[in-house]
This record gives structure tokens, sequence and C-alpha cells, in this order.
């Protein structure tokens, strides 16, 4: 699941959620704290968790533990409800935000349910996000490609038998080690992020060889009929090479890296990509 969804903010409070057995499951805590704005969240919903038993509601069969991001960047085991179950906890949280919560939760909850049954309102609200962000079109449209590259890539790694995180992450860091000198956290330290997500501030460039490593990764892996995490993780070293080397050429025709420390922090990529433009401009021998 993409970070842009795993995560949704109601009134300025991050929500964490994640998708299972066909439906978003959100996070109590989060929730909690979003409705009381309580910095004891997890005490609080020890308390109504007691008072939730005594009401007759079955905690631990309405309650799943499901993992979710950790302020540390880590997958934790963390108490989920879905959108149904969810509406029965904020019943007993006494806040003048209930009822929009409510109105909001049925809402991101129906969302995904509609998008399932038509894909494009997915890729439509994905572009909407990234262009209220200050996204330019032709970065959106490479970005939304990049997804779906992704998305297939992950899939063959399915039916090659991965299901963990850890062995994704890993494999995923060997394609970019391959196709750019550096692995995502090393990139990420690179360009000055922190939680941030780092294809979101990747050019256009790096999002282009970022998807030609992964698409040559899944082609490898496919043609290849790679099985198991060590013939997996072969192929994807291969895939990153082939980008690498795509890489390297193009740096050594235009004389000019592919991979730059900018990042869209403080200034909106379109902004940065017009500023970018006209110094090219200025520069040009016909501007002279």
């Amino acid at each position: 699941m993409d970070s842009n969804k795993a995560l949704v903010v109601f009134q300025g409070n991050k929500i964490r959620r994640t998708w299972f057995n066909d439906e978003w499951w959100f996070s109590v805590v989060d929730i909690i704290g979003a409705l009381t704005q309580t910095d004891r969240a997890r005490k609080y919903w020890s308390d109504l968790k007691t008072k939730l038993q005594d009401e007759g509601f079955e905690v631990s069969e309405k309650i799943g533990q499901l993992k979710l991001m950790a302020e540390d960047g880590k997958l934790r085991l963390t108490d989920c409800a879905n959108t149904k179950n969810m509406f029965r906890i904020i019943q007993s949280i006494p806040s003048p935000k209930a009822e929009p919560f409510k109105e909001w939760l049925a809402q991101v909850g129906y969302d995904r349910v509609q998008e399932i049954e038509n894909p494009e309102l997915a890729q439509k609200r994905m572009k909407e996000i990234y262009q209220a962000k200050g996204y330019s079109d032709d970065w959106i449209e490479k970005r939304v490609r990049g997804i779906a590259v992704r998305d297939e890539l992950t899939d063959e790694w399915k039916k090659r038998g991965l299901l963990e995180e850890r062995e994704y992450a890993i494999l995923t860091a060997e394609i970019s080690k391959a196709t750019f000198g550096m692995t995502p956290n090393e990139y990420k330290e690179f360009k000055g992020l922190k939680k941030e997500n780092l294809r979101d501030h990747m050019n256009d460039l790096e999002l282009i060889f970022t998807m030609l490593g992964e698409a040559s990764t899944t082609r490898i892996a496919r043609d290849k009929d790679a099985q198991g995490f060590i013939e997996t993780k072969e192929a994807a070293k291969k895939g990153g090479s082939v980008a690498g080397v795509a890489r390297k050429e193009l740096e050594q025709q235009s004389v000019r890296k592919v991979s730059t420390p900018e990042n869209y922090l403080s200034e909106p990529e379109k902004k940065k990509k017009l500023e970018g433009k006209k110094k090219e401009w200025r520069g040009s021998p016909r501007s002279q």
C-alpha cells in the first residue's frame, strides 16, 4: 500500500490506516488523539477498552492488531478497527468533533470501495492531491506511472514467494543501489529528507530511471522464472544495473548528473521547474 493512501488527515490530525480483509482499518489511538486532543491517547484507549467490555462490546473480536508505521519508521502491531467498529468506539468518546469525524470516516472508507470498483477514480484523486501540492502535470503523470510499475513489480515478487515487507525493502535497496549508486535511505539523506516519501522529491529523470530499474527487474524475474529470495535478489541487481548503465551513459553524454540533492520541501516542483527553464533560457546562445 502506497504511503499516500496509508495516511489520511482529519482537521490537521494524521490518521494511520491499512487495507485488510477488503476494507480500511484505522489506528484507534490516532482517532482517539484526533477527537480528544489528549497527549495520552494510549492510556485513554486502555481505560476505554475496559468500559466497552463492561458494556458488552467484544473488544478482542472487534479489534485487530495490524502493522502500522510508527514514529520511528518501523512497522509495529497497533490496535485497529474497521469503519463499522470505529463508529461504535467513537460513540463512547465525548467530543464536539464526533459527528464531523463520523462523516469524514464514512467518506474515506467509502472512497476506497469506489476506487476498487473504478481504479480511474484512485488515479484522479491522486492527481488532484499532487496538483494541490504544486506538482506539474508532466511530473504527476510520471509519478502515477511509477506507482503502476512498482505495483507490477511487487505483484511479481508475491508470485515468486516473497511476502515480507523486509524482503521488499532489501530488494528495493538492491535496485536503487545499482541504478543510482545509493540505497533509498542514502538517497533520502542525500536529498535532506527524513520521513518524507523519497519519490515525491525526485525530479523527472530520477523518476524515469527508477521506473526503468523496477520494470527491468520485473521482466528479468519473470523471464528467468526467479524463485525465492536469492534468485529474486539477483534479478533485482540485474534490473537495477540496466537502469544504472543507461543513467551513466546519459550523464556522460549530457555532462550533468541525474541524481540531485534538490527536494520540494520548501518550494513546489512546478515552481522549481519553471525557474529552471528560465535559467536554461537565459544561459542559451540564443539569449546572448
